[in-house]
């Protein structure tokens, strides 16, 4: 298996962790200008949280990490790195939904929320998905 160089991988997780966090700072924008209050109840008994921008892009540039170093570790482990991390992160997507489904919010709130986990996964499965040349 050809390994890619270093600047190469390093330069197409950059654009995975940017490309992710820039689409999940252009829908907080647009929540923010159609007066979609991003305001989420667990149910837990504590507090309703307000989901801000610093928020969302930290935890959108952790799980672009995390998807990154996956990606890496099946390269080491696996021929068919791509289609083994492309599956896992559908399945990741298809999970990331389910606390949608569990907390308070209004239906715009739900809506933009998951809309930001569907464009963050198109920008990882599409940057990171694809077969190394």
């Amino acid at each position: 298996m050809k390994e890619l160089p270093t600047a190469t991988r390093i330069q197409r997780g950059a654009l995975a962790g940017g490309g992710a966090v820039l689409a999940t700072a252009l829908l907080w924008t647009t929540a923010q200008i159609l007066d979609v209050d991003l305001r989420v109840d667990p149910g837990n008994g504590q507090p309703p949280q307000v989901i801000g921008l610093p928020f969302a892009a930290a935890v959108t540039l952790a799980v672009a990490l995390l998807a990154w170093g996956t990606r890496a570790l099946l390269e080491r482990l696996t021929r068919r790195a791509a289609v083994a991390w492309t599956v896992l992160a559908a399945i990741v997507l298809l999970a990331s939904f389910q606390p949608l489904f569990y907390v308070e919010a209004t239906g715009a709130t739900k809506a933009i929320l998951a809309l930001m986990h569907i464009a963050v996964a198109a920008v990882l499965i599409s940057v990171l998905g694809r077969r190394r040349r």
